[in-house]
């Protein structure tokens, strides 16, 4: 299991709802393979409207396939300029993250 958010970071060529309806896609193609409760259960997102971003837990397996989904949806609809991935790291629960 992966410890790090992802955090998407998309210029003027796509706009925050192209994006998110595209985040929407991904999660309906992720529930295809984990099912609609494990999903809601694992999966977690932000949406920054302001930075133009979208931050992606994928510290669980099922918020790493949807962190991979939605890069591959956004470069077959954006294109690869448009946006940036950024692995953040988060502390592990042995480097004092709240378990």
């Amino acid at each position: 299991m992966t410890t790090d958010v992802y955090r998407i970071e998309f210029d003027d060529r796509a706009t925050r709802e192209e994006a998110e309806l595209t985040l929407h896609l991904a999660t309906y193609a992720v529930e295809g393979l984990f099912g609609a409760a494990r999903v809601r259960m694992d999966a977690g997102y932000h949406v920054d409207e302001p930075r133009h971003a979208i931050t992606i837990d994928g510290t669980t397996e099922v918020g790493a396939a949807l962190v991979q989904v939605f890069t591959s949806l956004a470069l077959r609809e954006f294109g690869e300029e448009a946006f940036r991935v950024r692995r953040m790291p988060v502390p592990t629960a042995a480097e004092g993250r709240a378990a």
